[in-house]
């Protein structure tokens, strides 16, 4: 059996990862959008991420079809993306955590809009608005190259330490 003050101990260890979980989420992950009912953050503000990477289709998910990926939910429009998903979450991640390309290339984390989304090599890159895409389409090349300099050294700051 154990004693009392160790298992304070681990429930307090316990309590604690349950609340950093989801902060370091959000500074990993765009989820800028809320929650879901299970208080899991939710990304690509609910929009199926198979369809926005593989069609550039923005397909609104159900909630009833929810895949939760290094903890954070993602909404699917059928039980086929979500299962694609399932099989290969990599392949249909957005870029730097679903925050805006563009905004990576200057070291900030920025929202990414799945409206503003563009595809690349296979690999999704989300914008913050239609202005900052039409700049980033002056050079699509140079604004991923430079985000993917940039990414490492802020992929685990505190968005608002940026």
């Amino acid at each position: 059996m154990y004693s009392k003050p160790l298992t304070h101990l681990f429930l307090a260890m316990s309590v604690a990862w349950a609340i950093a979980t989801p902060a370091m989420a959000e500074d990993e992950y765009n989820v800028t959008n809320g929650y879901t009912i299970d208080g899991v953050p939710l990304a690509l503000r609910g929009i199926d991420p198979v369809a926005l990477s593989t069609l550039n289709a923005v397909a609104t998910g159900a909630a009833t079809q929810t895949v939760i990926h290094d903890g954070v939910a993602y909404y699917f429009s059928s039980e086929t993306t979500a299962a694609m998903f399932e099989a290969d979450p990599g392949k249909y991640l957005p870029q730097y955590g679903g925050f805006c390309a563009f905004a990576v290339a200057l070291g900030k984390k920025l929202d990414g809009d799945p409206s503003y989304a563009d595809i690349v090599d296979g690999k999704l890159y989300l914008f913050v608005n239609a202005a900052v895409f039409a700049k980033y389409k002056e050079d699509p090349e140079g604004t991923i190259s430079k985000a993917e300099e940039i990414w490492p050294t802020i992929q685990h700051a505190a968005v608002g330490s940026l």
